[in-house]
């Protein structure tokens, strides 16, 4: 991989400031899932050198606890000035290790630097209250203090993002953090912490703890450690759920974004050419791999046949390919076993009366990891595809009659993450846009990310919420201070 600052392109874990090997010389492979070649060969980190890396974290607390919010805040936007200059590499790295198209990653990395900058600012306005005591000789305020040493575990879909919407927030609170990224994409995350140190981050403050054999026992450290006050994860609902179990032995904070399934609904007086334009977009970014795609459409009767032919002429257009390139307008997925999930949804679907409009296979001619980009039309609610995220760029059409039976559709699931919806009645936007059992619901648009905006779920879709003025909450503990006064 060649790039404009070879520097950045780091082959060691980074531990207390300093690049390490494993301590036993044990490494693993980092795949290209275009080419299914080896990119890179990272240290395997145990359990002992995470330790270390919590130890160094303690010594980081007491610096950027000293450090003011503004201080913290131009650390911030040094690193996001770092990042932007460095996009075209970051966008390198990412297009190589995760497998997405180069603009796609370029557009990743804007996201990631915009969360630097914005909790640039948010840390200053992290202010306390005086509250009215009920007694008279009492005064009480409250301050808000960093919660302390915060551990870490991205997923490998937005590699830089996952990073930076977690870790700005932190730092700007005043927690240092130890991070362990996806085994599938740890050259990203080194790259920011590279940058990081370059934009002076203490020793310590940002470990970047790099395994994929001692995943488990690691992750333990991050969610049991008795000096690590809070542990923030991204990926699976089921992996959620047991690394929150794990907290529970030592009391810690916890932030979850896990796993949709999100439901795109079109009513009969939707603007079409929009709503076929948002669905594309939100469907088949990152080869349909992120957590708030459009995993179900529902489309109502009266526009259903318009939308498939309009869906199914775009799709045709989509070019699949290589991220590295530049006609490639969708990548592989990130593993050979992504797409074989693929295929068994539309197989599923399929025997369950669907009608393959588009694609539907495999395209071993590119790779192992490639799938079509797929249509299916008439799938049954009882279909695998509608009762589970598919992570695929797989876009599987519902047809339905009315608002009510379509808000129970989209409502009969465990989880609750994101949903959307196109119509131009204001009444129903309302009244759909309150009955959807989600945290995150797009109105009229396929694209709800946004830093100024919070993210995150309800149900089995996780706890707490990142970006916004709300994200460097969750890394804040409040304390009351009740003053007596004498009259």
């Amino acid at each position: 991989m060649k790039l404009s600052d070879q520097s950045l392109l780091h082959l060691k874990a980074l531990v207390n400031g300093e690049w390490v090997a494993a301590s036993d010389g044990s490494t693993f492979e980092v795949i290209d899932p275009a080419t299914s070649a080896c990119i890179a060969v990272l240290p395997e980190l145990d359990v002992a050198q995470c330790n270390e890396a919590v130890d160094g974290a303690a010594a980081a607390a007491v610096q950027l606890k000293q450090l003011t919010s503004k201080e913290r805040g131009a650390l911030l936007r040094r690193w996001y000035d770092l990042v932007v200059a460095a996009r075209d590499d970051l966008s390198q790295i990412i297009t190589a290790e995760n497998g997405k198209p180069l603009v796609e990653a370029q557009g990743e990395v804007t996201y990631a630097a915009d969360f630097l900058e914005w909790f640039s600012g948010v840390g200053r306005w992290k202010s306390g209250m005086v509250l009215d005591a009920s007694k008279s000789e009492n005064r009480v305020v409250t301050i808000k203090q960093p919660v302390g040493i915060c551990g870490i575990i991205t997923p490998w879909n937005f590699p830089a993002a996952m990073i930076t919407r977690k870790v700005a927030a932190a730092i700007a609170a005043g927690c240092p953090c130890v991070v362990k990224p996806a085994a599938e994409t740890p050259l990203t995350a080194l790259a920011l912490a590279e940058l990081g140190r370059r934009a002076g981050l203490p020793a310590g403050a940002l470990s970047i703890i790099t395994t994929k054999k001692n995943t488990i026992s690691v992750g333990k450290v991050l969610t049991q450690h008795p000096q690590i006050r809070k542990f923030s994860f991204t990926g699976s609902t089921a992996v959620g759920k047991l690394l929150a179990a794990q907290c529970t032995s030592t009391m810690k904070r916890v932030s979850l974004e896990l796993g949709g399934n999100a439901p795109f609904i079109v009513f009969d007086d939707a603007e079409l050419g929009h709503a076929v334009d948002a669905v594309i977009a939100s469907k088949f970014r990152l080869s349909g791999q992120t957590c708030v795609c459009a995993n179900r459409v529902y489309v109502q009767a009266g526009i259903y046949d318009r939308f498939a032919a309009a869906i199914v002429d775009k799709v045709q257009n989509i070019k699949l390919g290589p991220g590295n390139d530049p006609k490639s307008n969708i990548g592989p997925l990130i593993t050979p076993s992504a797409a074989l999930k693929v295929l068994r949804h539309v197989e599923d679907a399929v025997e369950l009366g669907a009608k393959v409009l588009v694609g539907g296979k495999l395209a071993l001619n590119l790779g192992e990891a490639f799938f079509q980009p797929t249509v299916l039309g008439y799938v049954s609610p009882r279909a695998q595809c509608a009762k589970e995220e598919t992570f695929g760029p797989l876009l599987p059409l519902t047809r339905f009659e009315t608002e009510d039976d379509v808000v129970h559709l989209a409502n009969s699931t465990e989880v609750g993450l994101a949903g959307y919806f196109f119509t131009e009645n204001l009444s129903r936007a309302w009244r759909v846009a309150e009955a959807l059992e989600v945290g995150m619901v797009g109105v009229n648009t396929g694209i709800i990310s946004d830093v100024a905006s919070p993210f995150g779920g309800i149900k089995e879709s996780g706890q707490g919420r990142e970006g916004s003025n709300l994200g460097i909450e969750e890394y804040l503990e409040v304390k009351s201070v009740t003053f007596r006064i004498n009259y």
